[in-house]
């Protein structure tokens, strides 16, 4: 029995520890063929990972990465490819923004005021997202193109039209949405850190929506293993044909996923309408839509395994900027070790589900030969 929980506990801590070593070892390698001295590359990496202003910009890149993983392991959970995420959180800031600045909203309290661009960005993305999911349980659309074709219509179509009537009229050079006023902005959370840390300094600042990622986190974890609904989504996933055959509506649970990824989503862009800059502009970050189904293959929908995904991610997006200052290695080889990443975690979980299954699949067959061997053979006398 002890055996067994080891093993168990080996081949959950192996699968990431397998991918991470392979990806430094391949990485190692591109490095070489480069030019460049791998052990000098990587200890810039974590000689600047080890200062404080650098871990605080490690969280603020991973604090969107999370919340976006979040959203796509909710539909992954469903047997879901809600590729759309990057539309989703897009348009959603997009709204959140232009109805947060708006006149009706701006006298609000700042509790009330964030909690309305909250309340906008999560319903627009479930909004957005719901068109998928009504294609699919209607027309039986696949979720991966109709998301797709729904990022390119959010981002081409609406938010470029939009724009423009939302533009702000201030004369700033780069166009976007009205600011928003300070009380629809989230503070920083540095006094909070320089409590257990010393002051932060360069100018650096904690986002405040870190505080909402942690919350989305914590409700995912209980949604997914503490509630009825999340049963449901999880023997969806397992096993659609049995889940339907033990009542559990198919097309329910796929609106019921959609719109819950498509409201987590609306969550990602808030990092930066939240902030300082506190508008939506032509310059506004993009690619973490994407990047965030990655972090969530990695932390295998775990929400616990998603945060170590996107710290991960946050680490090598900040490296990228001290190996091009100190010249030990091009920016590039950051985005190829997060790929190397992905595709060694994809390969490393494979290779342990199969372990597993031969394990569950030769404990079958001794408990089966157990059973037989306790079993008297027909004919034989039974003591009294």
């Amino acid at each position: 029995m002890n055996q067994s929980i080891v093993r168990r506990v080996v081949l959950s801590i192996g699968a990431p520890l397998a991918a991470v070593v392979f990806a430094v070892a391949l990485s190692s390698v591109v490095l070489l063929i480069s030019g460049n001295n791998p052990l000098t590359a990587f200890t810039d990496m974590l000689e600047n990972a080890s200062r404080l202003e650098t871990f605080v910009d490690i969280l603020n890149n991973a604090t969107p990465l999370y919340i976006s993983g979040v959203a796509a392991a909710i539909g992954f959970r469903m047997n879901l490819f809600n590729i759309g995420v990057e539309g989703q959180y897009l348009i959603a800031a997009f709204f959140a923004a232009a109805v947060g600045s708006a006149g009706f909203v701006v006298d609000l309290p700042a509790p009330l005021h964030v909690a309305v661009i909250l309340l906008v960005a999560m319903s627009v993305g479930a909004a957005w997202a719901g068109v998928a999911g009504v294609l699919k349980v209607t027309r039986g659309i696949n979720e991966v193109i109709s998301t797709i074709m729904l990022n390119f219509i959010a981002v081409g179509g609406v938010i470029a039209w939009l724009l423009v009537e939302f533009q702000d009229d201030s004369g700033a050079s780069n166009s976007g949405t009205t600011p928003l006023d300070d009380s629809g902005r989230l503070p920083s959370l540095n006094r909070v850190l320089e409590l257990v840390t010393r002051e932060i300094g360069r100018g650096r600042e904690l986002t405040g929506v870190f505080v909402i990622a942690i919350v989305v986190g914590v409700g995912y974890h209980l949604f997914i293993n503490r509630t009825r609904v999340g049963f449901d989504f999880r023997a969806s996933g397992y096993n659609p044909l049995a889940a339907r055959a033990g009542g559990v509506p198919p097309k329910r649970m796929i609106m019921y996923a959609m719109l819950l990824s498509g409201a987590t989503a609306g969550l990602v862009g808030m990092f930066e309408v939240l902030s300082d800059k506190g508008q939506y502009s032509q310059s506004f970050v993009r690619g973490i839509g994407f990047n965030g189904i990655a972090v969530a293959l990695i932390g295998r929908n775990n929400a616990v395994g998603i945060g170590v995904g996107a710290l991960l991610f946050g680490f090598l997006s900040t490296s990228s900027g001290i190996l091009q200052i100190t010249g030990s290695a091009t920016p590039e080889i950051v985005e190829i070790m997060k790929g190397i990443i992905v595709l060694s975690a994809v390969v490393a979980y494979e290779v342990v589900r199969r372990i597993r299954l031969r394990d569950e699949a030769k404990s079958a067959a001794e408990a089966t030969e157990r059973r037989d061997d306790s079993v008297p053979a027909e004919g034989s006398e039974v003591p009294a």
